[in-house]
């Protein structure tokens, strides 16, 4: 889209001298600046309180762009980036800073022509978004008069269940509506997701076998090298089960088995995602055990150097009984995946960073090549998300040279392996669509709220079931219970 057909506004960032800003979100308005895809006019207001004043931030945020920015940066855009910057230091519970960030604002309004048009970037805890909307009501700083503005954009964790995701929605929404909360989930904002149903809608190939005559099972993995850094304190909190299955890997899944939108609008999408979500299978307590598996990591070694187990991480308590890995079989009760099992699989310092979905198609070959070869491979369709961008198919051929003997082949397409291809970062797509307006790549309370329905099962039966934890050492592919879990259906991960 070009500049001249985006809308002038503002972009006030609570937490701007925190990781997320400098990591993320200064990058994606840099990078978008540079492409074009910023209004002519707009200004960023970054609130903190670790930075004293204008010329400390700014410097900051230089040796961010320097090492966050894959790309040498261009003194042209970072000079037209940095005199849109404005930063106030900033207590979100004092309202005399309320008072001054919107005469800050009123001035900018004018210096730009924003004419009231605001994103407010909630980069803080969720402990914070209550006070922080309530006061933009309270202290007038928000102009209802256009629908599509302002905007409120919130980062994950969205409540710890689905009681306290309630509660946090219902304060959120008592002051924004619906169409102007953007609830961030970076996995959306990934190329490959996106991709993922062009693949299959744009593709009679795919689409005609979508569904439980021809596939056999579907997993979904995202593994990961790391352990929880200095993020300890907060893992203690989720663990793998609200970070990264409540929100990523239900949000995969959702893509994955959506039935045709009426049309690629927002709504369209989001009724289809919902839809999936809302027909998850109940897991009873009792089952819990049997369709999920948890693990912990304990000391081992990535790339050949020794790491530590999760207990002795920062901010760990010494007898933690946190999941840091999470491997679970789930259906989806409609017509079209009926009996057809997900496998989802999500863990820390695993051997390789990996996210993927697996589709294996059913072993229903040919008659005559079942009675003389009985091994063939089964058919994939592998969706590689990240780190490797891309799409590969296996079937079967004839082994070159041999009299005859079968083999798996593979087709496979990297777009992200070519020299100087650089796919855009997810929160470039995902702040680009909030100056839009465009929410088809955020989440709709709905789609909260029937994840943590399905999630809510299984932390509940975990907290009943005071069972020791399973370790598995760093390093590993997790606990051999994650094996077994597959096995048991004579099947196998495709790591």
């Amino acid at each position: 889209m070009k500049r001249d057909k985006l809308e002038s506004c503002q972009i006030i960032i609570f937490g701007g001298t925190g990781d997320l800003t400098h990591r993320k979100l200064i990058p994606a308005f840099y990078n978008l600046l540079d492409q074009g895809l910023l209004p002519e006019e707009f200004s960023i207001i970054a609130t903190g309180r670790s930075v004293d004043n204008q010329e400390a931030y700014v410097a900051s945020i230089y040796k961010s762009l320097q090492k966050f920015v894959k790309r040498e940066i261009k003194e042209e855009v970072w000079s037209s980036l940095r005199e849109r910057i404005y930063y106030k230091s900033f207590d979100i519970s004092n309202k005399d800073g309320y008072q001054d960030l919107k005469e800050t604002l009123e001035n900018l309004d004018n210096k730009y022509q924003s004419k009231s048009r605001r994103i407010f970037y909630l980069a803080m805890p969720p402990r914070f978004f209550g006070t922080i909307v309530e006061s933009l009501e309270k202290y007038n700083l928000l102009d209802f008069s256009n629908p599509s503005w302002p905007k409120v954009v919130i980062e994950k964790p969205f409540g710890y269940d689905l009681e306290s995701a309630t509660e946090l929605n219902n304060q959120i929404t008592e002051v924004f509506p619906e169409e102007n909360i953007y609830r961030i989930d970076h996995y959306l904002g990934k190329e490959m997701l996106q991709s993922m149903m062009m693949i299959r809608f744009a593709n009679l190939v795919f689409e005609a076998i979508w569904d439980n005559k021809y596939i056999d099972n579907i997993q979904i993995i995202s593994n990961e090298k790391v352990g929880v850094g200095d993020r300890g304190g907060y893992y203690e909190k989720s663990g793998a089960l609200r970070d990264m299955v409540q929100n990523h890997m239900l949000q995969i899944l959702a893509l994955t088995a959506m039935e045709p939108p009426a049309d690629m609008s927002t709504e369209s999408i989001r009724t289809e995602k919902i839809k999936v979500l809302k027909t998850l299978a109940n897991l009873e307590l009792e089952q819990v055990d049997d369709y999920v598996i948890r693990g912990q990591y304990g000391i081992g070694k990535i790339d050949g150097e020794e790491v530590t187990a999760y207990r002795n991480e920062k901010n760990v308590v010494n007898d933690s009984s946190t999941e840091t890995f999470v491997a679970l079989k789930l259906f989806v009760n409609n017509l079209r995946w009926s009996g057809v099992p997900f496998y989802i699989k999500t863990g820390k310092r695993l051997p390789n960073k990996v996210t993927k979905v697996i589709i294996e198609f059913k072993s229903s070959f040919h008659p005559s090549y079942q009675k003389e070869f009985n091994d063939l491979s089964p058919n994939l369709l592998v969706i590689k998300i990240q780190p490797e961008e891309g799409i590969n198919f296996e079937f079967n051929a004839k082994e070159p040279g041999s009299k005859a003997k079968i083999v798996p082949v593979k087709m496979d397409f990297c777009q992200n392996c070519q020299v100087g291809f650089n796919s855009p970062e997810a929160y470039e797509r995902l702040m680009h669509s909030v100056i839009i307006g465009d929410q088809t790549l955020f989440t709709h309370w709905d789609e909260v709220e029937y994840s943590w329905r399905f999630v809510d099962q299984i932390a509940q039966a975990w907290a009943e079931n005071k069972a020791e934890i399973p370790i598995y050492s760093a390093g590993s592919n997790g606990p051999t219970e994650a094996e077994e879990l597959l096995e048991k259906d004579n099947r196998n991960w495709w790591e």
